[in-house]
């Protein structure tokens, strides 16, 4: 494992120590950190899927069964 060295505005540190009350800092940043890139990569695929299936992408129809009716709303307004 990697070490990471952040300089954080005092804002952004005072909301992460106050998240990370009772618990350990590094391990919350660290989850925070995962849990974002997580979101983005998702958010990146939603994208992508919303491209191909604009375009005209031949096996979008089949990929879109895989997402609730709630998130086929929001793929919508992705590329405003």
């Amino acid at each position: 494992m990697s070490r990471l060295n952040l300089t954080l505005p005092a804002d952004t540190l005072a909301a992460l120590k106050r998240h990370a009350r009772g618990q350990r800092v590094t391990r919350v940043a660290r989850t925070l950190i995962e849990e974002g890139l997580a979101r983005a990569e998702a958010l990146e695929r939603k994208k992508a899927l919303a491209r191909d299936y604009a375009a005209g992408r031949a096996d979008a129809v089949a990929l879109l069964k895989d997402f609730e009716p709630a998130a086929l709303a929001d793929l919508e307004s992705l590329d405003d």
